[in-house]
C-alpha cells in the first residue's frame, strides 16, 4: 500500500523537536524557534514486513505483530493507525475515538498497552517514523531481507550491514531518556545485579556480565532457570535484576524476575518492542528493534539490537560513575594485558 501527503504537522510548543530527528539524521523537517508549527513533507512507502519487502517503522511493525492479542475496540485503532497514518497525526483524541467507534480512554489504554505516554507521545512517535521512512528509502536503506536461497555472497554481506544497521537505528529510536537515565542510575546504586536470559538472550547477558564485572560491579549471570530462581530469591531492595528476552515472553526469564520483583528488587527488561508480558512486569522496561519477528534470520539482528542497549547501559553507567568506573575498567584492562604478556601471549583487546 502506498501513501503520499504533504502536510503541515502542528504540535504543543512544548513538544521537543529533537524527538522528530532520529539521532542527528537529516530529515524533511523545517522548524522555527520560535513557532510550534513542524512542517513536515512526506513521501513514503509503506508495505508489509514479508519476505523482501519495505519494513515498517518499528511502532507500525508493532501494531501489525499484536493485532491479535488486541480487544475487537483497540484492533480497529491498530487498523486505522496502520491504514492512515498520515491522517493520525493531525487527529485530536476525540476525533480518532469516532473514526474508531471507541473512546478517548480506550485510545489512551491503547497507548499505554504499547508502552507510550500517551496519545501525544504516540503522534510525535509516529510523525517521526514516517519521516524517517521517507529518509530510509531514498538512502536505499528501507529493504529489511531475509534469507533467501543461493544468494550471491557479495548480497548477503550487504544485507548484512543493512539489517545491523537498520536494527540499531530502529532501537535508537525507541529509546526513552527518562526510562533510560532511570535505569543508569539504579544499575549504578546497585548493590547487586543478577542478569537473566536464556538461549541467545544468554549470550546478551554474559556480554552485560563481562562489562560489568569490570567496573567492579558484583553481578551474576544465570542461563539456568534454576540457579536464576535461587538467585533471585536472595535480592533485596538494594538490588537490581535484569532479564533479557527478545519475545518477552520466555516462561523462564518471567518467573525468573516475577521471583526478583517479590523479593523487593528492582526490574529492568530488555525486549523486543511489543505488548509483552516481561515489559508490563518491569519497573522500567527497555526495547530493542521489533522487526526481525517472523523471519530466518536466526537470531542475528535481535542480538545486535540487545547488544546495542547494553552498550548504551554501560556507557552510561561510565559517564554517570566516570570518577568511580572508569580507573577500575583502566586498571582490569592492564592487569590482563600484563597477565598475557606474562604468559607469552599476545594481548588483545
Amino acid at each position: 500500500m502506498r501513501f503520499r501527503f504533504y502536510r503541515n504537522l502542528t504540535f504543543p510548543p512544548l513538544v521537543n523537536v529533537r524527538q522528530m530527528a532520529y539521532d542527528g539524521d537529516e530529515t524533511k523537517i523545517i522548524f522555527s524557534k520560535s513557532e510550534s508549527i513542524i512542517k513536515i513533507i512526506f513521501i513514503i512507502s509503506i508495505n508489509s514486513f514479508i519476505q523482501g519487502g519495505l519494513r515498517l517503522a518499528p511502532i507500525l511493525h508493532a501494531l501489525a505483530q499484536e493485532q491479535e492479542r488486541l480487544s475487537q475496540q483497540e484492533r480497529r485503532i491498530a487498523d486505522f493507525i496502520l491504514s492512515s497514518p498520515s491522517e493520525v497525526v493531525h487527529m485530536g483524541i476525540k476525533e480518532l475515538a469516532e473514526q474508531c467507534g471507541t473512546s478517548p480512554a480506550t485510545v489512551t489504554r491503547f497507548c499505554k498497552a504499547f508502552h507510550l505516554k500517551g496519545y501525544p507521545d504516540l503522534k510525535v512517535k509516529l510523525s517521526a517514523e514516517i519521516a524517517h521512512t521517507e529518509m530510509q528509502e531514498r538512502s536505499g536503506m528501507s529493504s529489511y531481507q531475509d534469507i533467501v536461497a543461493n544468494n550471491p555472497l557479495s548480497q548477503i554481506v550487504e544485507a548484512m550491514e543493512a539489517n545491523h544497521l537498520a536494527s540499531i537505528r530502529d532501537t535508537t529510536s525507541l529509546l526513552d531518556m527518562d526510562r533510560l537515565a532511570q535505569a543508569i542510575r539504579l544499575l549504578c546504586a546497585a548493590d547487586r545485579i543478577d542478569l537473566y536470559g536464556v538461549a541467545t538472550s544468554s549470550i546478551v547477558a554474559q556480554d552485560f556480565y563481562q562489562k560489568l564485572i569490570r567496573i567492579g560491579k558484583n553481578c551474576t549471570a544465570f542461563a539456568d532457570s534454576h540457579m536464576q530462581i535461587t538467585s533471585a530469591s536472595t535480592l533485596s531492595g538494594r538490588d537490581v535484576a535484569v532479564a533479557i528476552s527478545y519475545s518477552g515472553e520466555t516462561l523462564e526469564t518471567i518467573d525468573a524476575l516475577a521471583c526478583a520483583k517479590d523479593s523487593g528488587a528492582a526490574t529492568i527488561s530488555l525486549t523486543s518492542y511489543s505488548s509483552n508480558t516481561l515489559a508490563a512486569m518491569a519497573d522500567i522496561p527497555l526495547f530493542a528493534s521489533s522487526l526481525e519477528k517472523g523471519m530466518r534470520r536466526g537470531d542475528m539482528a535481535s542480538r545486535i539490537a540487545q547488544l546495542h542497549l547494553v552498550d548504551i547501559l554501560f556507557m552510561g553507567m561510565n559517564s554517570e560513575q566516570f570518577g568511580q568506573y572508569v580507573p577500575k575498567l583502566e586498571q582490569s584492562y592492564h592487569n590482563v594485558q600484563n597477565y598475557r604478556k606474562s604468559r607469552g601471549g599476545h594481548f588483545q583487546a
